[in-house]
């Protein structure tokens, strides 16, 4: 059976992504829903907390990698005084991390934020890519930047922001929420639109960060922001996850699946009644804590910039608030908290 009829049903491919099979004898000529895919999530791990002199009352936008035995946490911080900034943290294990240390990153002193953290293997560094604006950086400054470390422990390493392009493309309606994974022959960018796109553009591994090509449309659904893709352990399968509005819950996740970064992308758990991660299919404790499956990540099998996640061991980063919280406050003003949703 040739590769183009390797992706199944949604219900069988929820499956196989959960018990970790790969049989391409599973074929369905069109996608279906599934009620497969369940989660149950831990009481919040991290809560925002004054850090380096701002009083912050947001953590959000979670980038996780696990690497000398520590996890090493990259997240989003807001406050009044100081609107954005990225946070970083380290800890052994989950219960030690909200008494941890925590450090806001001195590469950049003004707005930067939503941050991705990977090994990239061909340069031997630790890149930081993210979305920030800098008035140096020309008309119209908030674009993708990135930044680069030899030691991810020392949040004092990190070099200074750089954008990613020289401008904005004119060819896009909206760009947030930037996503770099890679295969072998390139990297590739994914950023969203907050109108239901997902864009694409592209560049070689030999120059990388550099020379992206021009966007291209990658998907267009009923989606809102924050999209991330992986690659499926020991597959040739990309999974993307993404974020909407107002389903079960105020924000939830969808997904999505292709056998290239390049697409084409067909609906996994995609809708709002058979979504990837939502409150229709999150078991929480008591009481709940939040009514939002919002901004997270997956937690990656390795650390480099192949970005692959282990179908057996599904877990999720994420970051939650209740509508108590969230009622008659500014998108800014919400208290996000992260917690961790697990694959039952």
């Amino acid at each position: 059976m040739n590769a183009s009829r390797s992706l199944f049903s949604c219900s069988m491919y929820v499956g196989i992504i959960l018990s970790g099979i790969y049989d391409d004898r599973l074929v369905a000529d069109e996608p279906s829903v599934s009620d497969s895919l369940q989660w149950t999530s831990s009481a919040p791990l991290l809560t925002a907390r004054a850090v380096d002199g701002w009083p912050w009352h947001s953590v959000k936008d979670p980038s996780i990698v696990r690497h000398g035995g520590k996890w090493h946490l990259f997240a989003t911080v807001r406050g009044t005084e100081r609107s954005h900034a990225i946070m970083y943290t380290s800890f052994a294990d989950w219960p030690d991390a909200n008494e941890a240390p925590r450090r806001i990153l001195p590469m950049h002193k003004t707005y930067f934020c939503a941050p991705q953290v990977f090994f990239f293997e061909p340069h031997n560094k630790w890149y930081l890519i993210c979305q920030a604006s800098d008035e140096s950086w020309g008309e119209k400054p908030f674009r993708p930047a990135f930044s680069t470390t030899d030691d991810i422990s020392q949040p004092d390493s990190w070099t200074p922001l750089t954008p990613m392009f020289k401008k904005r493309p004119d060819n896009i309606p909206g760009w947030i929420d930037f996503w770099v994974i890679c295969n072998e022959q390139k990297a590739h960018l994914f950023f969203t639109a907050n109108n239901g796109q997902m864009w694409r553009c592209e560049t070689s591994l030999t120059d990388f960060p550099n020379h992206w090509s021009r966007p291209v449309l990658a998907l267009e659904d009923s989606v809102f922001e924050a999209s991330h893709t992986y690659r499926i352990l020991g597959k040739d399968q990309y999974l993307t996850i993404i974020e909407e509005q107002n389903g079960y819950g105020f924000r939830y996740y969808k997904s999505y699946v292709s056998e290239k970064p390049e697409g084409p992308w067909k609906p996994l758990a995609a809708s709002k009644d058979e979504a990837f991660a939502s409150l229709k299919n999150v078991l929480q404790p008591q009481p709940r804590w939040t009514d939002a499956i919002s901004h997270g990540e997956l937690i990656r099998s390795g650390t480099n910039q192949r970005l692959e996640v282990d179908p057996a061991k599904l877990q999720f980063l994420f970051q939650g608030a209740t509508n108590e919280e969230k009622q008659g406050k500014k998108y800014g003003e919400i208290p996000w908290q992260l917690g961790l949703l697990r694959a039952n």
